[in-house]
């Protein structure tokens, strides 16, 4: 798993072949087939893992936010941005290597925005409706915005400051859910 968290984010999923895993990992082809299915199995794994973490850090961030909308999406967001960008090898196993990889993580990849959308739903759930006739496709949008704002953070050969992102990204959640 370690040595694709590496290989997976650079040179990326479809560069990495399972003799270049297993070598990295000084670990046999027949011990890597033990363990999984497929290079594809193994990157789902990966992903899963960094979006169950990123969803514990940023229900934890939640938790303890103010009781506000505005509160709650800056430290959701904040919480989100810092899990994301802490290791930039998470970052591009989340925001970049989940899209090359075609049909690989389609699935996995929804299930995080589905999981993702219903947080923001609970998290807003106490506070007045937008006028938008459904708060679950708003979140998905503004979710969506969030992650194109990781990847011009990670593609930029000038890439945006943290900070930036986290006031960008919070001024779309908090118009899309009519907080201030």
């Amino acid at each position: 798993m370690t040595a694709a968290y590496t290989l997976y984010a650079k040179p990326g999923f479809a560069s990495t072949t399972i003799e270049r895993l297993c070598s990295e990992a000084r670990i046999s082809n027949r011990a890597f087939y033990e363990c999984f299915g497929g290079r594809e199995e193994l990157l789902q794994a990966l992903h899963e893992r960094c979006v169950e973490e990123s969803f514990a850090y940023v229900t934890k961030a939640l938790q303890e936010a103010p009781d506000t909308l505005d509160g709650r999406v800056e430290a959701g967001i904040r919480a989100y941005v810092e899990f994301a960008t802490a290791d930039w090898r998470r970052a591009r196993i989340m925001h970049l290597e989940v899209r090359r990889s075609g049909d690989v993580l389609t699935a996995s990849r929804q299930r995080a925005v589905q999981s993702f959308a219903r947080l923001v739903e609970e998290a807003s759930a106490d506070f007045p409706a937008t006028a938008s006739p459904s708060r679950r496709l708003v979140a998905i949008a503004a979710i969506g915005a969030l992650q194109e704002l990781l990847i011009e953070w990670l593609l930029s050969e000038e890439p945006p400051e943290l900070d930036e992102l986290v006031e960008v990204a919070t001024h779309i959640f908090r118009q899309s859910l009519g907080g201030t």
